[in-house]
């Protein structure tokens, strides 16, 4: 089992980077807002705990199966130790399937991630960014609020890269990934 941790700061397109590598690889794409949307949508509000039980179903499930691996991504506020237990949380989920991780980071100035925010594949996926100012305004908090790119040397797991998609395609980050990593 592989599992591939997709992360970086809102809009820098892990998503859409998750698609084309799943297009290329065996890997099947779990985005988070896949289980954000649809919480948001019965409890008209974030519930974190809701999200997180559903992910770890989700996440359990699929690690006992027999699948190649997952593409798990993720906002990962480095600055948080509960963002760093929550990537442990998910590991030890893993960890009794002989998984191998992978830890991808995606990085884009904030002026690209602006211009990201609204494209149109994020908007179907993504309800909850269809209202443009707002989403535009949690960005820009997110990026005042948390520092949601890694220092050089910080991140300590083996099978780390980080990228600066800022002139890549989906495609080209993908293809990039996949021939890092092997996959």
């Amino acid at each position: 089992m592989k599992l591939v941790f997709l992360i970086g700061n809102t809009a820098v397109g892990k998503m859409t980077v998750g698609q084309e590598l799943m297009k290329i690889t065996d890997l099947r794409l779990f985005h988070n807002h896949m289980t954000i949307e649809p919480v948001l949508e019965v409890f008209g509000q974030f519930n974190g705990k809701a999200i997180a039980r559903l992910r770890d179903v989700i996440f359990e499930e699929f690690a006992a199966s027999e699948h190649y691996g997952m593409i798990f991504t993720y906002i990962w506020a480095f600055d948080q130790k509960s963002d760093w237990d929550s990537i442990e949380h998910v590991k030890q989920i893993f960890n009794p399937y002989q998984t191998i991780f992978y830890y991808v980071e995606l990085v884009a100035p904030q002026k690209i991630r602006l211009q990201r925010n609204s494209t149109d594949n994020r908007l179907i996926q993504k309800v909850s960014k269809r209202n443009i100012n707002l989403s535009n305004q949690r960005l820009i908090d997110t990026d005042n609020q948390y520092r949601c790119i890694s220092h050089d040397g910080e991140v300590p797991f083996d099978n780390y890269i980080k990228i600066d998609n800022s002139k890549l395609s989906a495609e080209e980050t993908a293809l990039k990934i996949k021939q890092y990593f092997n996959l």
